[in-house]
């Protein structure tokens, strides 16, 4: 599980040094997309963190009216991805398997084990990613090469000689 978040802190630094190759005064529907799109998998990561550890949350919705700077944005996703990471170094496999029940922001109840919704946050944010990726395209910038795979290799490259 700690690569996995260690991942995610990675890829979201590459998507984020991408979209910051977006000229906004030429493409601003795709970097407006963009940062809205990477703004919301950070409020959605914040509300299952608050699910996670049994607090309250303060989003009304799976995104805020708001939309910040690329700055603020980044400070933001990095703290997220630092909790994630502090998280998961310290839970226990049983711990994993509890179900947590919580609200959603439209009201609706549910419930899914801790593990389940770690599971979420990553699928979720790589998901919203891969639609980043998509208005990168569109301006002419190359999508980062943000894979698992990738990031297995830069970090442990012996496993490159593995066999």
């Amino acid at each position: 599980m700690k690569s996995k978040f260690r991942y995610k802190a990675w890829a979201n630094a590459e998507i984020l040094d991408s979209i910051a190759k977006i000229d906004p005064s030429r493409h601003p529907e795709q970097w407006t997309l963009a940062v809205r799109l990477m703004h919301h998998t950070y409020v959605v990561d914040r509300i299952f963190a608050a699910h996670l550890s049994g607090e309250t949350h303060e989003f009304q919705d799976t995104n805020t009216p708001e939309t910040p700077s690329l700055n603020q944005l980044r400070d933001r996703i990095s703290a997220s991805d630092e909790w994630y990471q502090r998280y998961v170094s310290r839970i226990s496999g049983s711990e994993l398997a509890q179900p947590v029940p919580f609200t959603f922001t439209d009201g609706d109840r549910g419930s899914m084990t801790r593990e389940e919704m770690l599971f979420h946050v990553l699928a979720h944010g790589a998901y919203h990613r891969g639609n980043v990726g998509m208005a990168l395209a569109a301006c002419g910038i190359d999508r980062p090469k943000d894979t698992f795979t990738r990031f297995l290799h830069l970090n442990e490259p012996g496993r490159r000689n593995a066999t």
